[in-house]
């Protein structure tokens, strides 16, 4: 009776048959990657409704950052008269990050009560866009994060699950909120940093109780924050005569959020005991590398008279790290042998390894990839992205241990993928002597095969000349750092699996994207690293025969920036780890198959 009352009710709102407004899960993706935009900008180009159409264009590249054919539409439509004047509008917006960035932006002018007033409003935005995004849980959903524990249940476990599994979606709301468009990493500690901005805020405009609630609201979810817990102490003693601390308690909106969050959290890992299940709850509100105090001083404020009154100031969103170019570290491993340094390489912040990979590594990762690599997969399909004489295939670490757990792929060999990549990453921040952590921004295991019939006179490039976190511009010998670019990344890797191919070699370049300084053979367990920027554009000449695979790795300095993917391997890792852990005190054979 229940659901043919929802049902009714959904025909009256939504108007028509039901089944109208339930549309299949391929046209749900569509939207959420924005792809209406993508036809949207083309028809308004054949209207010759430009800023129409860079409007379009901006909106669909907003979720969509690297798709190479839209990013040269849009450098296309900057070469048309007056469109360099626009300043093109994501319509598709989410309100809360808008606030919180205008909030940002204003709380790093010193300009506290403008500030005040985006991140409330921020606030509010983010509380009503949770409230739908749990709506939208209650729907016919997919929870492919969890098709790898491969849980079959009879008519009363499943009704169970599929309520966990709602349940679940609506807890994860908290990282989706937390995602821009085109990210695959949340804001790291988005939500509590919205308090942190305003208790610092309050305290500067003299707001010294709503300073103290919004310090207990961040302790909520941080309450061993030596920063904070001083500043409760400060704020404390600002408060006059009439005011009583202990009756000051943190705001009701986040101490609301965190009980639902925390019963949510218990009630999952309950069913999950009971069920039979695995679940690992996500740390949402991780901070990376701690809370450095010259990134919570705001530009403007006097830093010694603020640590004699024993007060720590907000955080600042995204400081510009500063870093030495420095190069020439430990190699941490056995049996990697260093070939060239940059001087070597002609350039600068680049390194040249051999045997970071044995030849048997090389096999059992050329095997997992015949087992797990789609055609255009990281190419959202495009089965040529960048040439149309040679098809790409790839594959991400996420993908390999799923197909690991299912048992379509040795695990073994799965986790191989995952742990070569963490010994690439170890290398390449040892290398360069970064003085904080190196994360992973992307990971992917890419084939490039060449297309039988199509490499007469080629002139082409399996991989045009670029640069990794900017857009080059060869004929003004800049680099613009700026979306769609990947502005984030810092450092670059490749990995190559084998050398019985033709053609291939990667090349560096001057900014010209003409002249070579450098080209590289790729061979088996052979490492080729390089900063990100504008110093290293970088290419691939044409494969000309046979197949030529790699494992590309991007890093960023930046937390914030985190592969979404690799947090999520990370926790399978775990769950295999925890399984692996209870069949060894269980006296299982750990070679049967999980």
């Amino acid at each position: 009776e229940r659901a043919r009352c929802y049902r009714s009710c959904q025909s009256q709102r939504l108007g028509g048959p039901v089944s109208r407004h339930r549309v299949s899960e391929d046209v749900r993706s569509d939207f959420q990657r924005r792809v209406p935009y993508n036809y949207l900008q083309r028809a308004y180009i054949k209207l010759n409704q430009l800023e129409k159409a860079v409007e379009a264009a901006h909106t669909f590249f907003m979720a969509n950052p690297e798709h190479m054919e839209m990013q040269q539409n849009i450098e296309n439509y900057r070469t048309m008269a007056g469109v360099e004047a626009l300043q093109p509008v994501d319509l598709e917006a989410k309100p809360h990050l808008e606030s919180y960035s205008a909030g940002v932006k204003h709380y790093e002018a010193d300009d506290f009560e403008l500030a005040i007033k985006y991140f409330e409003q921020a606030l509010r935005e983010y509380y009503s866009e949770d409230t739908e995004c749990r709506a939208l849980c209650e729907g016919p959903q997919r929870f492919e994060e969890y098709e790898y524990l491969g849980y079959k249940a009879g008519l009363y476990e499943a009704i169970a699950d599929h309520y966990m599994q709602v349940l679940v979606c609506q807890h994860e709301c908290v990282r989706e909120l937390a995602t821009r468009p085109g990210r695959l990493s949340p804001i790291e500690n988005f939500l509590p940093l919205h308090y942190d901005y305003l208790q610092f805020a309050y305290y500067r405009v003299g707001e010294y109780v709503k300073a103290l609630e919004c310090a207990k609201a961040y302790l909520l979810l941080h309450p061993d924050d030596e920063d904070v817990l001083d500043n409760v102490g400060y704020y404390e003693s600002l408060l006059d005569d009439s005011s009583d601390p202990a009756s000051i308690e943190a705001r009701e909106d986040l101490a609301m959020f965190v009980k639902r969050h925390k019963m949510e959290s218990e009630l999952i890992k309950s069913a999950a005991e009971g069920l039979g299940f695995s679940y690992t709850e996500p740390n949402y509100w991780i901070r990376y590398g701690g809370r450095q105090d010259e990134n919570r001083v705001p530009s403007g404020v006097n830093v010694e008279g603020a640590e004699v009154h024993g007060l720590s100031m907000g955080k600042k969103s995204s400081p510009k790290i500063d870093r030495d170019l420095r190069e020439g570290g430990p190699l941490l491993y056995e049996n990697i042998t260093f070939v060239y340094n940059s001087e070597q390489l002609n350039g600068t912040q680049r390194v040249l390894l051999d045997n970071v990979l044995s030849e048997e590594q090389c096999r059992e990762l050329h095997s997992v990839a015949s087992g797990i690599m789609l055609v255009g997969d990281g190419y959202r399909g495009k089965t040529s992205p960048h040439t149309p004489n040679e098809k790409f295939e790839g594959a991400t670490v996420l993908k390999a241990l799923k197909f690991g757990y299912e048992g379509r792929v040795p695990l073994k060999s799965a986790r191989l993928f995952y742990d070569i990549s963490e010994k690439a990453r170890k290398i390449v921040e040892s290398y360069f002597m970064l003085n904080s952590t190196l994360y992973f921004s992307y990971t992917h295991m890419v084939c490039r095969t060449a297309l039988s019939g199509q490499q007469d006179r080629r002139t082409d490039l399996s991989h045009p000349i670029h640069a990794d976190n900017c857009l080059l511009d060869p004929e003004a010998n800049e680099c613009w750092k700026e979306p769609p670019a990947y502005t984030f990344r810092d450092y670059s890797a490749l990995l190559y699996m084998n050398d019985d191919f033709e053609g291939g070699e990667f090349i560096f370049t001057e900014m010209d994207a003409k002249t070579v300084t450098a080209s590289i053979k790729p061979k088996c367990g052979r490492m080729v690293s390089f900063s990100s920027g504008g110093e290293n554009p970088h290419g691939v000449k044409a494969v000309t025969k046979g197949q030529r695979c790699a494992v590309a790795l991007w890093f960023t300095l930046d937390p914030l920036y985190r592969e979404l993917e690799r947090i999520q391997a990370d926790e399978v890792i775990a769950i295999l780890d925890q399984e692996q852990q209870g069949k060894q005190g269980l006296n299982i054979n750990p070679r049967d198959e999980l």
